[in-house]
């Protein structure tokens, strides 16, 4: 009743404002019923009344605005307006005024309430949007209004009625001059209200503003907008940009001293210090002070002129004053090009007998892990490449070759396809397009330059005009065009390809600024001298990688860094440079309508073409190419394929990793660590860390890339040979798109078609695109491995935020599928010794997947009593009896037959050469870790962690402790206990139990659970929800009778995590190795850019935003345990490095070659009882109790006391609680598992 009322009161006023009100709020649906119009219009009238009330709060927050007449607009009839004048009156800190039961009860104080609360959440929204481009902070006082009279007020109701809709907007919006506030103002639009609130309130929300991803976006962006001027020398460019910033109080604060020395550094390099005087008075008038960069710009600026000794002393002194010692300018200061002799030469003006300090004492990890690991009393020599320095020193010039081009253009397999006349005919007719889209698309480029400098010109500077002058513009145009021969017939989203545009010219930007900077001569005079450590006649021995790398460069002195300052550019910089850059692209490449139908009217029609399609609910932007361009491309059958240099693998040693920044390619940037666009904080974390600490996962990344493989080239050729005659989708060989099932025949339009036909038209088409992307993926790789077949090369590793580690080239790497490791090998060759051959045939049924329950005795007596399938698939893959193919992994099958019969055939197998690498694997890793960690019992039986004669298999295990639960409920009768009789088995529990460590909850476990026995044709489908729900609560009670504690680990860690985030923080720890983890799980805010081709909204995910809780909470257990497992992965590796193993790893896979599986098996079951028996579970708690209970303050609020509290109940371990069972009658009573039976367990990794 009240809102109806409320409808009336607000009635005049949705007349008079109802075509004023934003397009936003207000919106002509014709299709409305009359009921649903009424709701909207009452949504409407509450709208205006907030936006009222928000003016009116803001002008008395001011303080000095007078009080507002109400009779200036007609809001109905005076007994409608009292209510609305009586809550308008009331202050923001005051109550409306009480009145009667049979007073208008239309403003309870509950919706004033209410409204009060909207206002502001809608306030803070509208300042947030308007925080960056807000004006100059409101003067103190303002004119006072007058308040008209009624009569004024119904004359100009009057003359406004006579108005054209236009114009009666405009009038209903006027706002009154700047000397007077009009009585009006609070019939502003809702941004004006809030933009005068922003002036009025903009101090306290600059100091808030500093702390926002906004602010440290745009101040990102200016700071690479000023390194782009200082890449193209143009020192004017670049004060005239921060002058921009620096004369407008409200933009100066977006400056800090970076921005400055920016600029202070284009002017160094041309020697002017007047200039950077003037810098620095600037400086000093905004209150910065300048750091040790400012003093190097002022010294190397004196060191390009002439200058006195006088001025010298003085900016020393100055120097000192501030508190700063000269030999920081050396230790510090990152140098570019001859800047570091440059200020020398200034500083022995002053002091002639001034020398560079001392490098300063490397620092030694003291983690307990690796004590003896990097104790020099052990140090061991470094194991070498089958190299000698001259030949490591030709393949470091055949990789910089390849990364100074930026690209690499290699042949396809499809290459060895004979060449048709059709398909010559389509080459010529597009590389006739392609001359005349490269002049089009320079031109475009030319044009959009021109007019971005007249826009320069006018308004003092352009965002993307120094980002489109950063290369020489044939480069802009080659980087365009790549893309259109990767584009997929069905389309590709234009987030996607902007993202690539965008990273493609930042990373060629990259490289010639090494190449600028002369960082490229430093990198080549040190890796000359670093080869020396892993070629077979070189001398350094006692040495890590990443040791004698930071010996030779504090030895080289002289000359620039290796690390280049921070310049990397905001995503969505990169966002908008390859949005402009796509729009250029489709506006200038056109393509003949009869390209491939002559009796067409020969018309230019657009190359690509800019579609909407939907993907689940989102609806998304496509660029499609012209299908007579797909169809032409096809016919073209083209033998070549581009890819970044970083792409492919490296043609010699990678550059050891020795800081976050610096490693893997030798001018392709790479991170550490991996992390999603624009999300920075794992980067922060990682700067943060001391250096030692993270020397343990640095080195692990080295050994990792140091480990040479080469192409095992007649396990290719077979594959590249299926591969062309058609595929084959049981051996996981894609087969072309010609292959695809044909759509049903149209009859006449699509519109005729009937809805079967419709849906099957549908999944053609996403079978299409299905084949499409696997074919060109497995295209990609074979053509890679092809490209490769007669050389020896490395994967540089790096990792993502929990640890684990992966190759840096994306497409064929041995973390790949079946057929990518298949043809590879180890490129050093080690005897198999008297055991090798017998590894190998293990490994040969291990890749078969029949014997998982069989011991180890029993596989090899398999693998030899069908040695006669063996050699046949070795001589006969396509031919004979094709037992390989009858495998789970079938082309590693095919590999290992094949090194069998070598090494079978050899006069003597133990001296035979194997380059072949044997795989151990984790038996459930995850769980392994969850029983560790509990001293479970009974489940580190189950997964292997006690010595057994045969492998336990704790998915049947389950299984069978589910059968007993089922059972028992069946014999009291329960219904669908009696239905799944006959119905368990391993299979339909095993996904559950798998992912059960990695956080699935009963509700996705329900889902497999029906997923399965959807499987099974005999299960009656009328049970299957309730089968599955019975099904989940009976795996996760046997998971929790076997695994007593890592149900109450599993636990601890998510209330833990739950509060963490709660209280607006994300979840941190530190691995046992050192190694700082943020969880980057954030309520990620959507940035919409705005394109002239199409709105993109990017989701963005940065550290100021609120955590995720749920997230948060869900992610922190299997993450946690992803660390563990990284942990144990990078001892391993450690330690094989000192034992002089070749070891790379698949995350819980380890290979290494037959001879050394012995060794690293012990190796490996020594890491884990180390690793576990650290105090894990007590150093998490101590740490988070650190980090988010601050034990020192006296106050806290509620959620720390209550985060404190879980924090502190770390889970009780090592105890059975009462339960009988046969593992108790084996092992005793105590029931705890003993860490060092692993040592003697067989099937832990096997």
């Amino acid at each position: 009743m009240s809102l109806l009322r409320l409808r009336a009161a607000l009635a005049g006023t949705a007349r008079l404002r109802g075509a004023g009100i934003p397009w936003s709020v207000l919106r002509n649906y014709s299709s409305a019923s009359a009921k649903e119009r009424a709701r909207r219009n009452g949504i409407c009238e509450r709208t205006e009344l907030l936006e009222v009330l928000k003016a009116r709060v803001k002008q008395l927050q001011a303080g000095s605005s007078p009080e507002l007449g109400l009779s200036k607009v007609e809001l109905g009839d005076a007994e409608q307006q009292e209510p609305l004048q009586q809550a308008l009156a009331a202050g923001p800190q005051q109550d409306p005024a009480p009145r009667a039961r049979q007073e208008s009860p239309a403003w309870p104080r509950g919706w004033v309430e209410k409204m009060k609360k909207e206002m502001q959440q809608r306030q803070l929204k509208v300042e947030q949007r308007l925080s960056i481009a807000a004006p100059e902070p409101a003067p103190e006082s303002q004119g006072e209004a007058k308040p008209k009279s009624k009569a004024k007020a119904k004359k100009t109701k009057a003359k406004k009625s006579q108005k054209t809709p236009k114009a009666e907007v405009a009038a209903a919006w006027s706002q009154s001059p700047a000397s007077s506030q009009s009585a009006c103002s609070h019939l502003e639009p809702r941004a004006a209200a809030a933009k005068k609130a922003t002036k009025v309130q903009r101090p306290q929300q600059g100091l808030k503003d500093k702390d926002s991803n906004q602010f440290k976006v745009l101040q990102q962006t200016i700071q690479s907008s000023l390194e782009c001027f200082l890449f193209l020398q143009q020192p004017e460019e670049a004060e005239r940009l921060l002058l921009l910033y620096h004369n407008s109080p409200a933009k100066r604060r977006f400056l800090d001293i970076n921005c400055y020395n920016i600029v202070m550094q284009s002017w160094a390099r041309k020697g002017h210090l007047h200039r950077i005087q003037c810098l620095l008075s600037m400086l000093e008038s905004v209150g910065l002070q300048p750091n040790l960069d400012s003093y190097a710009a002022v010294l190397e600026c004196m060191g390009r002129t002439l200058v006195s000794p006088k001025t010298v002393r003085r900016y020393v002194q100055q120097l000192r004053t501030d508190g700063f010692h000269v030999d920081e300018l050396f230790q510090k200061c990152l140098f570019e090009d001859d800047g570091k002799e440059k200020v020398l030469k200034v500083i022995r003006i002053v002091q002639p007998n001034y020398q560079l300090p001392p490098p300063p004492e490397p620092e030694i990890c003291k983690s307990s892990l690796l004590q003896d690991f990097y104790s020099r009393d052990k140090a061991v020599s470094y194991p070498k490449l089958e190299f000698s320095v001259e030949e490591l020193q030709e393949r470091f010039q055949q990789q910089l070759e390849l990364e100074l081009n930026n690209t690499v253009t290699i042949q396809s397999v499809e290459a060895s396809k004979p060449l048709t006349p059709q398909a010559t005919q389509a080459r010529a007719l597009l590389a006739s397009l392609r001359g005349q889209w490269q002049d089009s698309v320079l031109q475009a480029l030319q044009h959009s330059k021109r007019q971005m400098s007249k826009f320069k010109k006018a308004s003092g500077h352009n965002l993307l005009y120094p980002y489109l002058c950063l290369l020489p513009e044939e480069e802009y145009v080659s980087i365009m065009l790549q893309i259109l021969s990767s584009l997929s017939p069905q389309g590709v989203s234009l987030v996607v390809l902007a993202r690539e545009l965008g990273s493609k010219v930042y990373d060629r930007y990259i490289t010639l600024r090494k190449l600028r900077s002369r960082q490229l001569e430093k990198v080549q005079e040190i890796y000359g001298d670093y080869i020396h450590l892993l070629a077979k006649d070189g001398q350094p021995k006692e040495y890590l990688p990443r040791e004698y790398w930071e010996k030779l460069v504090a030895e080289a002195g002289f000359g620039p860094s290796l690390n280049l300052k921070e310049c990397s550019w905001p995503f969505m910089v990169q966002m908008r440079l390859g949005m402009h850059l796509l729009e250029l692209l489709v506006q200038a490449t056109k393509v003949p309508r009869n390209i491939l139908n002559p009796r067409l009217e020969p018309k230019l029609v657009p190359l690509l073409y800019h579609i909407y399609s939907f993907q689940s609910s989102w609806q998304v932007g496509l660029l499609k190419p012209h299908p007579a361009f797909s169809q032409l491309l096809a016919e073209a059958a083209e033998t070549e394929l581009t890819f970044n240099s970083s792409a492919i693998p490296m043609l010699c040693p990678p550059v050891p990793w020795t800081s976050p920044r610096f490693g893997a390619f030798l001018l392709n940037d790479t991170r550490l660590m991996r992390f999603v666009d624009g999300a920075a904080q794992h980067q922060q974390l990682l700067e943060r860390c001391p250096p030692a600490d993270l020397h343990p996962v640095l080195d692990a990344l080295n050994q990792l890339g140091n480990c040479a493989w080469r192409i095992n080239r007649p396990v290719l050729d077979i594959i590249v040979s299926i591969f062309n005659a058609r595929g084959d989708e049981k051996l996981d060989i894609p087969p072309p798109l010609s292959e695809a099932p044909r759509p049903p025949a149209a009859p006449g339009s699509p519109s005729a078609l009937s809805k079967s036909q419709k849906q099957e038209l549908l999944l053609c088409k996403k079978k299409a695109a299905e084949m499409h992307s696997l074919r060109m993926d497995a295209l990609y790789k074979l053509s890679i491995a092809n490209h490769l077949r007669d050389k020896v090369f490395w994967f540089p590793h790096n990792m993502d935020f929990r640890g684990r580690t992966y190759p840096c080239p994306p497409y064929f790497n041995h973390l790949g599928n079946d057929v990518t490791r298949a043809i590879l090998l180890f490129a050093e060759g080690r005897p198999l010794g008297p055991k090798g051959l017998d590894w190998l045939k293990i490994h040969l049924i291990n890749l078969t997947g029949l014997k998982k329950k069989n011991s180890l005795q029993e596989r090899l007596d398999y693998a030899n009593e069908i040695m006669e399938d063996i050699l046949d698939s070795a001589d006969r893959p396509l031919t004979g009896r094709k037992w390989w193919m009858t495998t789970d992994e079938p082309w590693q099958a095919l590999a290992c037959c094949m090194e069998i019969a070598k090494a079978s055939r050899s006069p003597d197998p133990a001296a035979y050469i194997s380059h072949f690498p044997v795989h151990q694997d984790g038996s459930c890793n995850g769980l392994q870790h969850y029983a560790a960690l509990g001293r479970d019992l009974i489940g580190a039986i189950s997964v292997n962690l006690m010595p057994c004669s045969v492998p336990q298999d704790v998915y049947s295990a389950v299984a069978q402790q589910v059968e007993e639960f089922r059972r028992k409920d069946a014999r009291q009768g329960v219904k669908i206990a009696q239905v799944l009789q006959g119905f368990i088995s391993r299979k339909v529990v095993k996904q559950t139990v798998m992912t059960v460590v990695y956080g699935v909850t009963r509700y996705g476990g329900r889902l497999q659970m029906e997923k399965r026995l959807k499987e099974i044709d005999e299960f009656p489908e009328e049970y299957l929800w309730e089968a599955s729900h019975y099904l989940v609560k009976q795996v996760f009670n046997g998971i929790k009778e076997m695994f007593s504690a890592t149900r109450d680990i599993q636990n601890w860690l998510t209330e833990s995590a739950k509060l963490i985030a709660q209280s607006g923080q994300t979840v941190e720890w530190v691995t046992p190795l050192g190694l700082p983890i943020v969880q980057p799980y954030y309520r990620s805010k959507s940035t919409v850019l705005n394109c002239g081709m199409q709105h993109l909204s990017v989701k963005n995910s940065s550290g100021d935003q609120k955590p995720n809780t749920v997230k948060q909470k869900n992610a922190f257990p299997p993450n946690f345990i992803h660390s563990l497992d990284s942990t144990h992965m990078m001892l391993t590796a450690l330690h094989c490095l000192r034992q002089g193993l070749t070891f790379v790893s698949v995350h819980d896979c380890y290979w290494t070659h037959a001879l050394t599986v012995d060794v690293m098996n012990q190796i490996c079951r020594q890491q884990f009882v180390a690793l576990h028996s650290e105090r894990i579970l007590q150093d998490l708690s101590e740490f988070m109790l650190e980090k988010y209970c601050s034990p020192g303050r006296e106050t806290r609020a509620q959620w720390q006391k209550k985060l404190t509290e879980q924090l502190s109940s770390v889970p009780k371990t090592g105890r059975t609680q009462g339960r009988n069972c046969q593992a108790q009658e084996q092992f005793g009573d105590k029931g705890e598992f003993n860490l060092e039976e692993v040592m003697n367990s067989t099937y832990f990794f096997s």
